[in-house]
């Protein structure tokens, strides 16, 4: 297919965001948060820090195969294809996703991304109330809303996620997304240098570690949440704990709209870059 105007108007747009991730700077109580959380890690024998480590990414591992063999995320799959068949006829499988324009594919993507931001609002508001269960799963139920977020980013743009190779990359695109708002340009970065040593996209050798002390930042922030919501959800109006309810509210959505956002403009580059190379 030949590169048309649209298409550079949209390389333009990942371009400008891109350069609005570079131009986020950390602020003296972040960095002093980031060493102190550094300090207390490198107090840990080695040993017990890599076992730390590796289990956080088993169980993300773990999460992203449940999250693919659920029927939520089968209805998803056939729900993606029936929407693009409006557009295609040929579209039978996530591949032929790519038969779509690009804004037909963001059209597509944006009524799932809106689910999602929905799904994290109502998570917020239901942990806000502060009862001991909402608060107690509220973690667990982001890192699932927004891994799956992610997956059918990628269904939408016309990459499995049930492929080795999409596999990890979606997992990657979730630990950039949810790296420190000063760090996601070099998640980004090292998710396009990873696409350029890609030479197949079906076997890679084996899994890459994801985690460390610098993308835990993110869920303890989200601990944080949690503690703010158990202190305030005695302060009601109206007999609604309504600070309680903003704080889970506002912080889950937020997150969810900056993974889905960040998703986004990773698959569109990709198909972009691909389309850039056939046309040359």
């Amino acid at each position: 297919m030949a590169w048309t105007e649209r298409d550079e108007a949209m390389w333009d747009e990942i371009m400008a965001w891109e350069q609005s991730l570079a131009d986020v700077e950390g602020n003296d109580l972040q960095y002093t948060y980031s060493k102190w959380l550094h300090t207390a890690f490198e107090a840990m024998p080695e040993e017990t820090t890599a076992t730390f480590f590796n289990q956080l990414d088993n169980a993300l591992f773990q999460m992203h195969s449940l999250l693919q063999g659920s029927q939520f995320q089968h209805e998803a799959r056939e729900r993606i294809l029936t929407s693009a068949r409006v557009f295609n006829e040929e579209v039978n499988t996530i591949s032929d996703m790519k038969k779509l324009t690009l804004d037909q594919l963001a059209y597509l993507n944006r009524q799932q991304a809106s689910r999602h931001r929905l799904y994290s609002l109502i998570q917020g508001g239901i942990t806000g109330t502060g009862g001991a269960v909402p608060v107690s799963t509220d973690f667990l139920a982001m890192i699932l809303i927004n891994l799956r977020a992610v997956q059918v980013t990628a269904m939408s743009y016309g990459y499995d996620p049930q492929t080795p190779f999409e596999m990890m990359a979606s997992l990657k695109v979730f630990h950039a997304a949810t790296l420190p708002d000063r760090l996601k340009v070099v998640g980004w970065q090292e998710l396009l240098l990873e696409l350029e040593e890609q030479e197949q996209s079906f076997f890679y050798q084996e899994p890459d570690q994801l985690t460390d002390t610098t993308w835990l930042e993110g869920p303890i922030k989200q601990l944080f949440k949690l503690m703010a919501i158990t202190v305030f959800k005695n302060k009601k109006m109206s007999n609604l704990p309504l600070l309680s309810l903003a704080i889970g509210v506002g912080m889950n959505y937020r997150l969810t709209k900056t993974v889905t956002t960040y998703a986004e403009k990773y698959y569109q580059y990709r198909l972009l870059q691909e389309k850039k190379v056939d046309s040359e």
